[in-house]
């Protein structure tokens, strides 16, 4: 009999996963099941060219809409330009080509009710059994995490006239700083198309659509472009971490008897921008070259393993956001951030790629501090503190 495994969750760590087990295991009885009319939602994914590499790079190569050869960032009294490739993922792109790849085993509009290590309820009250069970639907909280967000509204457009951009700016932080740390990110899709996002970091997870809306006119205007049409919209809190206990996240996403949790609902994403695609297909790409017997008891140890080990290389990535939010005055953050933009090149892509090295951390920490002495030191010792938002 054919193994059998549920993926319920059609996002991107999902999508990823489906992927690439059905590849590395052509006898696998597969079943995505996704509760909206489309896989990926309405979002734009993208990443560095230097955040994935080996099987995980090959895996998301084929889903990349959008590539170009660097990006820019724009702080008051500094413009700089990256020679690091930089990359985009469309939902629109990710659920056609991997409801080709899949084909029958995608199921739209499925709703799961309950999920256990043994398969899944859905909505309907149909009963689908299964050898190994895995839960991509995101998470909805965390347990024994300590978050801030980092808020965007997107707005993808199409302007009267070239826009005259070659690649992206990251972050345009020549904005007023609205709620501790404000910048605009640009991603030119064609020569009067581009993505135009406000984005910001925050205390609290709501978002004030309207009032983002109307920043993103203004700067339109300010740049000189006049906007025809919004072809779509996209909007999001995306977490960061301040502090983590592993073990009481871990008991809560992955209880006893229950399915094995992978992407946001393990932990999965960088703690300083809350970029879940690099870990994400690195994941799925781990979870493939697993050999024999695909059960929920193996794959739950795998993930344990991953999640603990993703866990442990973020502790710096932790202390950086506490001493950016805890420590430091909100009306100063984009000071904190153009410090680090003028930071070497490789000591940067090896900070998103969650790479980093002693002498890169000396590095980010050493020279005038950022924020006061004092505050830093209170910041710095890593507890659970009462989550905001």
């Amino acid at each position: 009999m054919a193994p059998r495994l549920i993926i319920a969750g059609g996002g991107l760590s999902g999508v990823l996963a489906a992927v690439a087990l059905a590849a590395a295991r052509p006898g696998l009885e597969l079943t995505l099941l996704e509760a909206g009319p489309s896989l990926g939602g309405n979002h734009t994914w993208s990443f560095y060219g230097s955040d994935v590499a080996g099987a995980a790079a090959r895996l998301v190569d084929p889903f990349v809409a959008h590539r170009w050869d660097g990006y820019d960032v724009r702080f008051a009294g500094l413009d700089r330009t990256f020679s690091t490739p930089y990359r985009s993922l469309t939902s629109t792109r990710l659920d056609r080509l991997a409801r080709d790849a899949l084909g029958a085993r995608v199921r739209l509009e499925a709703p799961v009710a309950a999920l256990d290590a043994d398969g899944a309820t859905l909505a309907d009250g149909t009963r689908l059994d299964a050898d190994a069970v895995i839960d991509a639907r995101g998470a909805t909280a965390l347990a024994g995490v300590t978050l801030r967000w980092q808020k965007f509204l997107g707005r993808e457009v199409r302007l009267a006239r070239p826009h005259g951009l070659s690649r992206p700016t990251i972050m345009d932080a020549r904005v007023p700083q609205i709620d501790g740390y404000r910048f605009v990110y640009l991603l030119p899709f064609s020569a009067d198309t581009l993505l135009i996002e406000d984005t910001y970091y925050s205390e609290g997870r709501q978002i004030d659509a309207a009032a983002l809306r109307a920043r993103i006119d203004d700067y339109a205007a300010a740049r000189g472009w006049r906007i025809l049409e919004t072809i779509r919209e996209e909007k999001g809190a995306l977490p960061l971490l301040l502090a983590q206990d592993f073990e009481a996240m871990w008991v809560d996403a992955a209880p006893a008897g229950g399915a094995v949790p992978i992407g946001l609902r393990a932990g999965l994403f960088h703690p300083v921008t809350g970029y879940s695609l690099p870990v994400a297909a690195r994941t799925a790409a781990a979870l493939a070259a697993l050999d024999g017997p695909l059960t929920s008891q193996r794959l739950r140890r795998e993930m344990a393993r991953i999640a603990r080990q993703h866990a442990a290389q973020s502790g710096f990535g932790r202390l950086l956001n506490r001493l950016l939010f805890l420590a430091g005055q909100p009306d100063n953050r984009h000071t904190v951030l153009a410090r680090f933009h003028t930071l070497q090149q490789p000591l940067i892509e090896r900070f998103y790629a969650g790479a980093l090295t002693r002498r890169d951390r000396a590095r980010i920490l050493l020279g005038k501090p950022p924020v006061p002495i004092l505050a830093a030191l209170r910041a710095l010792p890593e507890r659970r503190l009462q989550p905001a938002g």
